[in-house]
């Protein structure tokens, strides 16, 4: 009698390692595309009407070539007058503005231009296969009429792939193909320069734009969070691996079922 069930059980333990072989496949098929796409994240808070420092984070989606440009594009319907990059090591950043159809008033001041674009371009071996890149910039003085800033960017491989991020998503519908990363504002605070900092010295001398941001008192805030989003970055690294070897003790344990149920019926 225990003969003739060992095939059912045989057939039982393999479907059930089947099963979980293609959970493990599923989890870590979402898990790429979660993490696939250009972002914006702001370092705190994002408040309308205020200064924010956030950051681009970009993942190389390739095996086979580096990442080694990025362009963000900034609306100019709702124009910001600084926008200032913080050195990253291997990149070069460079910062290009627009002239507006009706001038900004900043600080008492009249702005006739701003900024519309900033590139980065790798002077080493780029983002490489397997890695992401965070690039803070400092942003303001945020549009107290808007609820988000749509940020259209443009990655390019060392292969020449370009791959644009350019889709903005509809209400209702599902997540583009190439979302466009979106920077969500938050209700604007008593203090106007909300959860973020004002430019710093070190990233005015680097984006050489010739302006002076009048808000050296915010440096030391701004390097702080600078330190801030490292961690950040540090955890979310972290949390992965630690999703990935539950992963595997998961599957291991569907192994040892089958192993198992084998020498049962042996």
């Amino acid at each position: 009698m225990s003969v003739s069930r060992t095939p059912a059980r045989r057939a039982s333990a393999t479907r059930a390692a089947l099963a979980g072989g293609i959970a493990l496949s599923s989890v870590v098929l979402l898990s790429g595309t979660a993490f696939a796409h250009v972002s914006v994240q702001p370092q705190g808070e994002a408040a309308k009407g205020g200064y924010a420092t956030v950051n681009i984070k970009v993942p190389n989606e390739r095996d086979n070539a580096s990442t080694v440009k990025l362009e963000v594009n900034f609306p100019l319907d709702h124009p910001l007058a600084s926008v200032m990059p913080q050195p990253v090591p291997g990149w070069k950043a460079e910062v290009t503005k627009s002239k507006l159809d009706k001038p900004l008033e900043l600080h008492g001041r009249k702005i006739n231009e701003a900024v519309s674009k900033v590139t980065w371009t790798a002077d080493g071996s780029g983002i490489e296969p397997g890695f992401f890149q965070t690039f803070p910039l400092s942003l303001g003085q945020l549009p107290e009429d808007a609820d988000q800033l749509v940020l259209k960017s443009i990655q390019t491989y060392s292969n020449k792939e370009v791959v644009r991020w350019i889709e903005e998503q509809k209400e209702g519908a599902e997540e583009p193909q190439n979302p466009a990363p979106v920077l969500k504002l938050s209700a604007a605070s008593d203090d106007h320069h909300g959860g973020g900092a004002a430019p710093s010295a070190t990233a005015t001398a680097s984006a050489s734009t010739g302006e002076k941001s009048g808000h050296d008192d915010k440096a030391g805030d701004h390097e702080e969070k600078a330190t801030a989003a490292s961690s950040s970055s540090s955890s979310d690294t972290t949390a992965r691996i630690l999703g990935v070897v539950g992963i595997l003790v998961g599957v291991a344990g569907v192994a040892f079922g089958v192993l198992a149920g084998r020498r049962r019926s042996a």
